[in-house]
């Protein structure tokens, strides 16, 4: 099953009688993702009087919201979330932010600005369409690097981040169409055994395999 969304985040602009409004759009699979992504827009525009903000995670249409910050009801987070669903996009969060002009918009005003600028960073980002992947995070001892991370080359896994603090972690994204025949091939080439004998693991001294969420 595929879906669509943006490749990395985007910006648009837009601007109505003194009043000034930045769109930012950003890839988001999870509630921690695109809170971070709220608190860093917010730390940079400081002196903006709004944050409004929408987003629509996962493939049931059922996760999504839509938040005004201060705004008149419905004039901001639902034209946002509009332009998100007018594109027919998922994992994906928006937040518009304002500087006020000193003129009042009136609720078409204000409607057709979080809209309009919503629609331009959408209109400059990179949509593209992606297969479900499953997301899971590999925790291993540092003695097992080489057995990892040649592995994952080998089956050209997609790594989504790494971490190498005190031990080292992982996050790999595995299509759900071939989902179990890559764990396996995964789980043999970390254990140094044959395939076949993948079945009889109960674990891989030294690694731990985690499934975190679906994107």
């Amino acid at each position: 099953m595929n879906y669509k969304t943006i490749s990395s985040s985007s910006i648009g602009e837009f601007k109505d009688r003194g009043s000034k409004f930045f769109a930012y759009a950003f890839p988001a699979y999870s509630e921690e993702e695109w809170q971070l992504q709220l608190e860093e827009v917010k730390k940079e525009h400081f002196k903006a009087r709004h944050h409004c903000y929408a987003f629509r995670l996962g493939l049931d249409k059922n996760n999504f919201r839509a938040n005004d910050d201060g705004e008149p009801s419905g004039t901001a987070g639902r034209p946002i979330l509009g332009q998100i669903d007018s594109f027919g996009l998922t994992n994906i969060f928006i937040v518009v932010v304002r500087y006020f002009g000193g003129t009042k918009l009136g609720t078409s005003g204000l409607i057709n600005a979080y809209r309009t600028s919503a629609q331009v960073a959408l209109t400059n980002a990179d949509i593209i369409e992606k297969s479900l992947d499953d997301i899971f995070q590999i925790t291993f001892d540092y003695a097992l690097m080489s057995e990892i991370m040649n592995t994952l080359k080998k089956l050209e896994i997609e790594m989504v981040s790494q971490d190498f603090g005190n031990i080292g972690k992982i996050t790999i994204a595995l299509p759900k169409s071939d989902l179990e025949e890559k764990m396996i091939l995964i789980k043999a080439g970390f254990a140094k055994v044959r395939v076949e004998e993948v079945a009889d693991l109960e674990e891989i001294e030294g690694v731990e395999i985690e499934y975190l969420f679906t994107r």
